[in-house]
């Protein structure tokens, strides 16, 4: 796959370039390049992305940082099982516990809620950071709504963390979650309260906290473009079109005037 020029490779996470050289220079910097292009992709061309991992795949199997970009392109393009088997791989590879619950989410992915949950509650999660902790229990709450269990996902989410006034890289997400959990349990003042505190910690734009608090306020976006093209379809004789048939009436009138009068 074409890759840009101005793509050399050294835009890599430090720790993934120290983990590339235990390949020959040449095979390193493919890689490199093919791995910035899949996370300069994944977001808004996630096949693209998908794409570009699987290139790397081929070069460099044997790289646990190859293996785990591999796996976010397919997670994000919805290939669980993929996902999971490159997740697992990147895992025995390291032994790191940081992927646990993508691991987690991909089983969620695959049908299997109850195989989620039992990640939830296993051990490699109390090694988790203050990040992956909050993660995995988005996951899990997730997991409840996936099983129609809205009032146990809604306790899931309830936490020091849901309950701290201070703002984390991950409270958005989290205040979001529990805000739809609220939603669809029937609880709508509630919901709005916490969509509205989303709203607060959503520095970045990473939820769409603010148009579903608008919506439950029952304020209506119009675009301005679809608008004026209705009011020029209203006018009818204000185009071109419209004049001119105007003219050719106006023209008709005044012919049928002059036949009267003779």
């Amino acid at each position: 796959m074409p890759i840009p020029e101005d793509v050399t490779g050294d835009e890599i996470d430090k720790d993934v370039r120290q983990e590339l050289q235990s390949l020959p220079k040449t095979l390193a910097d493919d890689v490199a390049r093919n791995l910035v292009m899949v996370a300069r992709l994944i977001d808004e061309d996630p096949e693209g992305a998908y794409g570009y991992s699987k290139v790397a795949l081929r070069l460099a199997s044997r790289v646990a940082a190859v293996r785990e970009a591999a796996g976010f392109a397919a997670y994000a393009n919805q290939k669980y099982a993929e996902a999971l088997a490159e997740f697992r791989a990147a895992r025995r590879m390291t032994g790191n516990v940081d992927l646990w619950p993508v691991m987690a989410d991909c089983e969620r992915g695959l049908g299997r809620p109850e195989k989620a949950l039992d990640m939830a509650g296993a051990p490699e999660v109390h090694k988790l950071d203050k990040a992956g902790q909050v993660e995995m229990r988005l996951v899990a709450a997730g997991a409840r709504r996936d099983m129609g269990q809205l009032d146990a996902a809604i306790v899931t989410l309830q936490s020091p963390e849901l309950a701290s006034n201070s703002v984390q890289p991950w409270t958005a997400r989290l205040r979001y979650a529990y805000a739809d959990a609220l939603l669809a349990a029937g609880r709508e003042d509630q919901a709005r309260e916490w969509f509205a505190k989303a709203v607060e910690a959503d520095r970045d734009g990473s939820t769409d906290a603010s148009d579903r608090l608008a919506e439950l306020d029952g304020v209506e976006f119009v675009d301005a473009l679809d608008e004026q093209v209705g009011a020029e379809d209203d006018a009818g004789a204000e185009g071109p079109r419209g004049a001119a048939a105007k003219e050719e009436q106006e023209e008709k009138e005044e012919l049928e005037d002059d036949g009267d009068k003779d």
